[in-house]
């Protein structure tokens, strides 16, 4: 998320993943992860907003959706569903790693397929690990990476610890 990308590469991007979405809704991947109504779910590196509807619907009202990406293109897009759907409980925040959010708020933390692209992964874990709350999850995927380093890249920083692992799908917990 660090690495700006051109408008031609987000656009790619952007069929590739709607193709990606009618195979493997998403849905799927954020039931498995374990998001409830009322949650305050962090989106980082949320691109054209595959996860926006489903996670806006899931949470409910009383719950809350920050999406977060460097790439104006991406918050644009995302900030026009919003819009079109009328979700009040979605807001973007476009961000070259910062998300700006206050410690202790939130219970999940999406980081899906844009670890790889980190120019300083440390960095982000510990803005990461600060936002969330104690039981907090980062909820981790990254189709870039093989099991044994995705596992030493974020429990290496020692902020967090392996909870459950399920078919590529990684649940952390913070170590306090």
């Amino acid at each position: 998320m660090d690495k700006k990308i051109s408008n031609f590469h987000f656009i790619m991007h952007l069929v590739i993943f709607k193709i990606r979405d009618l195979i493997l809704p998403r849905i799927n991947i954020l039931k498995k992860a374990g998001i409830g109504k009322g949650f305050y779910v962090v989106d980082y590196g949320c691109g054209p907003g595959s996860y926006i509807i489903p996670l806006a619907k899931i949470v409910g009202k009383e719950g809350m959706v920050y999406a977060v990406d460097i790439c104006p293109s991406a918050i644009k897009m995302v900030k026009h569903i919003i819009s079109k759907r009328h979700f009040t409980n979605v807001e973007t925040i476009c961000s070259d790693g910062e998300t700006r959010l206050p410690a202790g708020k939130i219970d999940m933390v999406l980081l899906y397929d844009v670890f790889h692209t980190l120019e300083d992964p440390d960095k982000v874990l510990r803005n990461l690990h600060r936002i969330l709350k104690k039981e907090g999850v980062l909820s981790f995927n990254d189709h870039r990476m093989k099991d044994d380093e995705i596992i030493s890249k974020i429990t290496g920083s020692g902020l967090f610890k392996l909870i459950r692992k399920d078919e590529g799908l990684y649940s952390f917990g913070k170590n306090m």
